[in-house]
C-alpha cells in the first residue's frame, strides 16, 4: 500500500502534535495567531517564508521537508 504524502499543512499539525502542543502555544511560541495556524495547517492560507523558516526553526526541519522538495537536488556551485 503507497502512502500519499502529506502536505505542509499536514506536516506542520503533525510537528506540533508530536510536540504535545494546541495551536494557541504553538502560535505564541512562533508570534502567530490561533487562526492562521489553523488556516495553514488546514490549507487555506499559504505561510510566508518568514514563516516557513520559523516552523523549519521550531520544529528542527529543513525547509525542503516541510514544502516537500524531493531528496537528490543540486545546488549551484557558491
Amino acid at each position: 500500500m503507497h502512502m500519499m504524502a502529506l502536505n505542509l499543512g499536514e506536516k506542520i499539525r503533525m510537528l506540533r502534535e508530536e510536540k504535545e502542543l494546541n495551536q494557541t502555544e504553538l502560535g505564541k511560541i512562533l508570534n502567530m495567531t490561533q487562526r492562521k495556524l489553523s488556516y495553514i495547517e488546514c490549507g487555506k492560507y499559504e505561510p510566508s517564508i518568514q514563516d516557513i523558516k520559523a516552523f523549519c526553526e521550531c520544529f528542527q526541519v529543513s525547509a525542503d521537508y516541510l514544502i516537500g522538495i524531493k531528496k537528490g537536488l543540486r545546488y549551484p556551485d557558491r
